[in-house]
């Protein structure tokens, strides 16, 4: 097995890990915010969905880019 360790590995970790906190966060109610604050859906909804977008967003823009670099 050969591993490149010259490819953006990282990118790709940060990025599923952002999309899987968006996932998890719209299931359960809660997201993380700064700071270790935690976010509910019932009781901050904008706030909330703001930042599950964001998550979302970051998880595809990195996911992409990482594929960008590879290819």
């Amino acid at each position: 097995m050969h591993l490149d360790f010259n490819q953006p590995y990282g990118l790709l970790v940060f990025g599923v890990l952002s999309f899987v906190f968006g996932v998890v966060g719209t299931f359960t109610g809660k997201a993380w915010a700064r700071a270790g604050r935690v976010i509910y859906r019932a009781k901050e909804p904008k706030r909330f969905w703001s930042l599950i977008g964001i998550q979302y967003a970051c998880g595809i823009f990195i996911i992409g880019y990482f594929l960008y670099k590879v290819n």
